[in-house]
């Protein structure tokens, strides 16, 4: 019975407040049954009617109007102060995850660029002047020529791409250039040296060879002082 009444009331007071017309309730109670009803208009015969809420004057229900339209007012006001605060303080926090994200990224080291360093210019100079000081292949220039490709690796690709070009060359199979054998060549046989022309100072033979003479009839061979004997060189 009480939640039937409040639910009357607020029938019946939300009807006041639409209205001009005076509005009342009555308490209707059934002399016979004791059956209570409620009603704005008038209890039915045989009932004993009990006024629950006076009438209210035209100035009452225009100033319960206004004081629920100035209530709905600052209840709007409040939801969108709220709104405005909920929508600045989400604003606030996303710019100070913004500041911590990058200062975050910040602190992360970046990458060190070692194509750009002092030691990679230099490794490099110290290639060009090694390549460019080879006059002819061989083992010692080969070497320097290779340490000095190495140290532009280390200087120029860093520690681990130094260590990815050394596993690279190390797979390479690796090429060994034989040089071409030659067959021994085979000199004519010569004979011996004979002189073909002997003057006062100095003889010659049939090869084209000049010896000075030492005295009558002598002169220096390849073996020794040698005498004439009829043009031939017999030492």
């Amino acid at each position: 019975m009480t939640i039937r009444l409040q639910h009357l009331l607020l029938c019946l007071c939300a009807a006041t407040l639409g209205t001009t017309v005076q509005a009342q309730v009555l308490r209707c109670t059934d002399a016979r049954t004791g059956k209570v009803t409620y009603t704005d208009g008038e209890c039915a015969g045989g009932t004993a009617a009990r006024e629950v809420e006076a009438r209210k004057t035209p100035q009452e229900i225009q100033q319960e109007r206004e004081q629920a339209a100035e209530a709905l007012e600052r209840k709007q006001q409040r939801q969108q102060a709220e709104a405005l605060a909920a929508e600045t303080d989400a604003r606030r926090t996303a710019e100070r995850d913004r500041a911590r994200a990058a200062q975050a990224a910040a602190a992360v080291p970046q990458p060190q660029d070692y194509a750009r360093s002092a030691e990679c210019a230099r490794s490099r100079r110290n290639l060009d002047m090694v390549a460019s000081g080879l006059s002819r292949s061989n083992y010692e220039q080969d070497v320097r020529l290779e340490t000095a490709q190495r140290q532009v690796d280390l200087d120029c690709l860093g520690p681990q791409g130094y260590a990815d070009v050394e596993r690279a060359r190390a797979n390479q199979p690796r090429v060994v250039v034989v040089p071409p054998r030659y067959p021994p060549v085979q000199l004519p046989p010569q004979s011996p040296p004979r002189l073909t022309h002997c003057g006062d100072f100095r003889c010659t033979d049939n090869q084209g060879n000049s010896y000075p003479r030492v005295g009558p009839g002598r002169f220096p061979g390849p073996g020794g002082v040698c005498r004439t004997n009829g043009g031939q060189a017999p030492c």
